[in-house]
């Protein structure tokens, strides 16, 4: 009899770190979008501190196109929702060997992300996109877990499609990228990510050539001020998602080349730490925006400034981080209310032995 009652909780959720290995690639492509997110964040979340702006991304100007703008704006955040779609079904996989019922597991990390996103909304930044990714992900990602993978990929086309004739803001796009992410992680896509040159070279290639009309478009109305023609209110997020399209096939382009170690040494440790950093990010602009009464009307170049030095400092903290650590601190508390165990934070001691023969 002890022996039955102590083997149902030692088989509910197995405390051992998953032996799935990082996909470095995907660690690269999440540490530059949030490089870019930050660069496309510093003007509205100092904005809300400073006179209660309008939440956005460095939007539309009517009478001009400023080219940080048009290489940034809606440029980042398709990229953070696939990589999220990604994770999900990568977690899952992972879930499904660890513990009985992995669909509870998923359902309660994203309630988790759904409070994170509440709390930073309520408390930080009122353009908060964890809350929705948390209702979508519940919503939308969760249930399609059910369906076969055909059919998730079906219906990704259709969430973009109709998100873009819709027209009915960014946040719309998110459905159709998670899905995305999904279903070529269950396809066996991500896992050869790092296998192949010519794949996101050829894709990167006829994306790139689709964009630059579709952003001419976009920076013609811009142009003229007709920003809420129904032409532009396509073009702008067809724009984004491809521009997005075509910055993680240049990235996975380069991590075959000899540029891998310095693209890796920059943006993984971003990458590894992003929530941490992304929520910390908003503390730290409006922080600086009550104490110093930064401007909201900051050009391009001051904003490069701002985001270039905020992210550099960002940089150090995850590389000394990591160090000791295995986890950023917030993954870290997201990954226990994840599995309800608590993991590993600090790197184990490398044996002296093991370290005698590494010198």
């Amino acid at each position: 009899m002890p022996r039955s009652s102590v083997e149902p909780t030692l088989v509910t959720i197995t405390p051992r770190e998953p032996s799935r290995p990082r996909v470095v690639s995907l660690d690269v492509i999440r540490g530059f979008a949030l490089c870019g997110i930050t660069l496309a964040n510093i003007v509205p979340i100092a904005s809300t501190a400073i006179s209660d702006g309008p939440v956005g991304v460095i939007g539309p100007v009517a009478g001009g196109t400023d080219l940080l703008h048009l290489l940034v704006d809606h440029r980042f955040f398709p990229i953070f929702s696939f990589l999220f779609g990604i994770g999900f079904s990568l977690i899952l996989e992972s879930a499904a060997a660890r513990a009985p019922r992995p669909r509870v597991v998923l359902a309660r990390r994203l309630v988790v992300l759904l409070a994170i996103g509440v709390a930073h909304h309520l408390l930080l930044w009122p353009g908060d996109i964890l809350a929705v990714y948390g209702i979508v992900g519940l919503v939308v990602l969760l249930p399609a877990t059910w369906l076969p993978r055909w059919a998730t990929l079906a219906l990704a086309g259709v969430f973009l499609v109709g998100a873009l004739l819709d027209t009915g803001g960014r946040f719309m796009l998110v459905p159709g990228l998670f899905l995305l992410g999904s279903a070529l992680t269950r396809y066996g896509v991500v896992r050869r990510f790092e296998g192949s040159t010519r794949v996101p070279a050829v894709l990167g290639l006829v994306l790139a050539v689709c964009a630059v009309p579709v952003a001419w478009v976009q920076a013609r109305f811009e142009a003229v001020g007709d920003i809420d023609a129904v032409e532009y209110q396509i073009a702008y997020p067809l724009a984004g998602l491809l521009i997005a399209g075509v910055y993680v096939c240049l990235l996975l382009v380069l991590l075959r080349t000899p540029l891998r170690p310095a693209l890796q040494a920059v943006f993984a440790p971003l990458g590894r730490m992003a929530l941490t950093l992304y929520l910390g990010t908003s503390a730290i602009v409006l922080a600086l925006a009550y104490v110093v009464g930064l401007s909201e009307n900051w050009s391009s170049n001051e904003v490069l400034v701002i985001a270039g030095s905020l992210l550099a400092v960002e940089w150090v903290f995850a590389v000394l981080w990591f160090r000791r650590f295995r986890h950023g601190p917030v993954e870290w508390a997201w990954r226990w209310a994840t599995w309800l165990v608590r993991p590993p934070l600090r790197e184990a001691p490398v044996p002296a032995a093991v370290a005698r023969r590494s010198s």
